[in-house]
């Protein structure tokens, strides 16, 4: 059977056995399943490691890149604060300075992230330095609203006082504003906030597609540890225009960031930083940013539909994973491949230049998991119900060997109709049910449970299902739920066994209890519909179909032939067993097509079964000649009743016509 359809009917049977209580409780944690490997980023207990997660990848594939020839940082350092002696707010005599140099040097735009959010001696120089500049220039806004860590209500009302005097000037205030997570680590771009003008890389560089972007700063890291992503180079050296001179080509159509790089002052962690123990300065994130901007396009992340495509993935490897019947060692690949899948996809798509924030690749794990033990732990409940249904009803009408290998493997009896070829045995204890009426209820009892206790114990010791007792009526058959190469050679042996303790039951009668007649019985082969019927409340393993018929219409024929046990061709030629003679053709009752049937007889000689065989074939072209050796075959066997019985129907049945039984 197909893998799928294993994987399909154990699901099914999950579905129907397992109770509503726990059925909800399973659909639950499915639900539960899928939400986390859709949402993890968003669940308090593992953002943590979706972070963590998602920082290793960014490390692993951030490009490795020489100095960019596209930006430059000019910075206040620890020695300017010295020199100026100055060191918050950082001394604007030198910006002044270095602001006329380094616009008389070309650049392409200046972004200064530097508030001026309180008057210094110095600001008449500044705002005259502001006033002549030519190059495209943006300072540094905040505003109490998005920053009131870091500036008061006094302090904006001097910035906004200085935005305003430079009006109508190439100079326009820009938002600084960095967005960290939790965890303190700048990943992503700021959100925009009410209040605040355009993001400082945005207004020195607009670029299609990042005009309302939001997803993850994608980070550059030095090819070499000697130079740098980004040149950064002290303020101080611009200060002098003709010792800067040196420095024009650092500068010319370049985009100039100018800003502080202090110990311990406007650091932030990166994706890097756990790798490297190295933060990074606002004004380089600022430059991680302008630079993401110049490369190209935004940074892609997967669809909302492809991260649900996944996440349903996810949660369906995993309940066909709990509900394989492989042993581990074969589960083995199957695990190391949905691992490769769902561990590397991640992987793949931030090597492939994905942006994998928000990716859920811990919580692909952790829905695995959620939906692995939920399937699991209701099939094994299941299990666990049909182990002990399987112990308490198997060992009263199945062998032992095959109870225990149903206990092992439930599905393998069958809680639904399940077309089957079995051999069917039918028995029947002739004149029982007149002895009932003659003695008392309580003999009846003790008489009949004897009676099916012996013949059971031939069905089960022959590897049989017990079917069904229908008064002193046996039903039997091999086949199912577990089939078996020797199920015909069993079941024929069984029948005749079946008998033989029918004769022994009634030669060992109480005193006093008539005389009771022959057990009889009929086998036949054929397709039937095998499972467990009758409902909910109420249901009997058991097969239906015209096998069951065939059955026991044969064992009604014995009363007729005046034989005890009878078989039909189809059950004969697969027995496996040479101790079967012809009884000729028979129509059964309420049957229309002729049925061949065949009699164990152990100890009728071979060349006599052969003998009859011959006559019954011949019978075909000389009738009379076969009656007359019938006959004499007949003679030498004064008390076999059946054979002279096969005599008379012969006798009484036109040439080539089968006898038809009332």
């Amino acid at each position: 059977m197909p893998r799928w359809d294993r994987w399909s009917r154990k699901a099914k049977r999950i579905w129907a056995d397992t109770g509503p209580l726990r059925l909800g409780f399973t659909l639950l944690l499915l639900a539960i399943a899928l939400l986390v490997a859709r949402y993890s980023w968003n669940l308090p207990l593992i953002v943590a490691a979706e972070r963590g997660s998602y920082d290793v990848r960014t490390t692993l594939f951030a490009p490795r890149v020489d100095q960019d020839p596209r930006i430059v940082m000019i910075v206040y350092n620890d020695q300017t604060l010295i020199d100026t002696r100055k060191r918050s707010p950082l001394d604007r005599r030198t910006l002044a300075q270095a602001l006329r140099t380094i616009d008389a040097m070309g650049a392409k735009s200046i972004g200064i992230d530097i508030l001026f959010d309180q008057p210094q001696d110095e600001d008449a120089e500044l705002l005259a330095a502001f006033r002549a500049m030519k190059t495209p220039t943006w300072i540094a806004y905040a505003n109490v609203a998005t920053n009131d860590d870091q500036i008061i209500y006094d302090q904006q009302q001097f910035l906004d006082g200085f935005v305003r005097s430079l009006g109508g000037t190439a100079v326009r205030p820009a938002s600084i504003r960095l967005q960290v997570d939790a965890d303190g680590v700048a990943r992503s771009w700021p959100e925009p906030a009410p209040g605040l003008p355009e993001l400082l890389t945005r207004a020195m560089e607009p670029v299609p597609g990042y005009a309302r972007y939001q997803g993850s700063v994608r980070y550059r890291m030095a090819a070499s540890e000697d130079r740098p992503a980004f040149a950064s180079l002290p303020i101080d050296l611009f200060r002098d225009p003709a010792m800067a001179q040196a420095l024009a080509d650092q500068v010319r159509g370049r985009h100039v960031l100018i800003g502080g790089d202090i110990v311990d002052i406007d650091q932030f962690e990166t994706p890097m930083t756990a790798t490297t123990a190295r933060t990074m300065v606002g004004l380089e994130v600022h430059a991680q940013m302008l630079a993401q901007m110049l490369d190209g396009p935004p940074w892609k992340r997967l669809p909302n539909g492809a991260l649900w495509a996944v996440a349903a993935l996810v949660v369906l490897a995993a309940g066909l994973t709990s509900l394989t019947e492989l042993r581990w060692f074969q589960l083995l690949p199957y695990l190391g491949a949905q691992l490769l899948l769902f561990g590397g996809l991640p992987v793949w798509l931030a090597w492939r230049g994905v942006d994998t924030q928000n990716l859920p690749a811990v919580g692909w794990g952790l829905g695995w998991v959620i939906a692995f033990l939920a399937l699991g732990s209701a099939a094994r409940a299941v299990g666990a119900q049909q182990r002990r249904f399987a112990q308490s009803a198997l060992g009263k009408y199945l062998p032992r060997d095959i109870a225990t290998q149903i206990v092992q493997e439930p599905e393998k009896l069958a809680l639904h109709g399940e077309k089957r070829e079995i051999f069917v045995v039918f028995t029947d204890l002739e004149g029982f049910t007149k002895l009932s009426h003659s003695i008392s209820p309580e003999l009846v009892a003790s008489l009949l449970n004897r009676y099916l206790d012996a013949l059971s114990d031939v069905v089960l010791a022959h590897g049989g299902t017990i079917d069904k007792f229908v008064g002193d009526a046996v039903v039997a058959f091999w086949g199912a739920p577990i089939a078996r190469p020797d199920d015909g050679t069993n079941a024929a042996k069984a029948a005749y066994a079946m008998w033989q303790a029918g004769e022994a039951f009634r030669r060992h009668l109480p005193e006093g209890v008539a005389s009771i007649g022959k057990t009889r019985v009929g086998l036949h082969w054929g397709e039937a519909i095998v499972g467990n019927f009758g409902g909910e409340g109420r249901i009997q393993y058991t097969a239906l179909g015209d096998s069951m018929n065939t059955a026991a219409r044969l064992e009604s024929a014995n009363k007729s032939l005046d034989s005890s046990v009878m078989a039909s061709r189809e059950a004969m030629e697969r027995s496996g067993l040479d101790w079967w003679r012809p009884m000729g053709r028979v129509v059964l009752r309420g049957r229309a097509t002729p049925v061949e049937i065949f009699e164990p007889a152990p100890d009728f000689p071979a060349s006599d079964v052969h003998h009859l065989q011959d006559i019954l074939n011949g019978l075909l072209t000389n009738r009379q000649q076969g009656l007359s050796d019938l006959a004499a075959l007949v003679a030498r066997y004064p008390d076999d009743a059946a054979l002279q019985n096969l005599y008379m129907r012969v006798e009484h049945t036109p040439s080539g016509e089968a006898y038809v039984l009332d």
